[in-house]
């Protein structure tokens, strides 16, 4: 399995590079023996000026399709939310970008703003992790500028279940028995409490489960 070096978005920043604006490109991660097929965006440096990209509802400066420049750069895999997408966190992605680092955002497979026929079963809380597994296993081997990427320098943002989701990755092991029943409508007034909790509790377990080895991994 590849190796995942977890560290702070805001150390990212550290390293510079002289692009100043990012790139942008659709990616496809087939699926297979290991799951359904992966959607993602990818930012990277690029030494030409941005424009404004519409995309749905949002403006985005970037240069689609950009080459990317600079070499041996670090990845950083972008994991969002619950019902979240892989633009969510597009202005994270774009700063990383500007700073040197080639940035992959996915839409969890059916567990995405588009599609959450699966969003609400443990399922989606156990492919999470593999999903990010399959990502860096693609951008290092499969994607065609993987020779770009420093195999050494591999980091990872995550926003709520996005966040379990690196516990995981750095080793965590969850217990799901611990988990509170979820309401039967999840459009139920009460849900988005329940759903707080649920978060807060598998944080709090995920952590207490965490060996010494794996809290410190860089």
């Amino acid at each position: 399995m590849t190796r995942i070096c977890l560290a702070l978005a805001a150390a990212f920043c550290l390293t510079m590079s002289t692009a100043q604006a990012a790139g942008l490109k659709y990616l496809h991660i087939p699926g297979g023996r290991d799951g359904p097929a992966i959607d993602a965006v990818m930012w990277s440096p690029c030494i030409k000026a941005p424009e404004e990209m519409q995309i749905r509802a949002l403006t985005i400066p970037a240069v689609p399709d950009c080459p990317i420049a600079g070499e041996r750069l670090p990845l950083v895999i972008i994991s969002h939310g619950y019902g979240g997408w892989y633009l969510g966190h597009h202005d994270t992605a774009e700063a990383l970008a500007d700073s040197g680092f080639v940035v992959v955002a996915i839409n969890h497979p059916y567990a995405n703003h588009a599609d959450m026929s699966r969003g609400n079963g443990l399922s989606a809380l156990i492919g999470r992790p593999v999903d990010i597994k399959r990502t860096i296993d693609f951008m290092l081997t499969d994607f065609p500028d993987s020779a770009k990427i420093d195999p050494q320098r591999i980091g990872f943002y995550g926003f709520s279940q996005g966040g379990y989701t690196g516990l995981v990755l750095a080793g965590a092991s969850p217990d799901f028995s611990k988990l509170p029943p979820r309401c039967a409508d999840p459009k139920a007034v009460g849900w988005v409490m329940t759903r707080i909790s649920i978060g807060s509790m598998m944080v709090a377990r995920i952590s207490a489960k965490a060996t010494p080895a794996q809290r410190t991994l860089k």
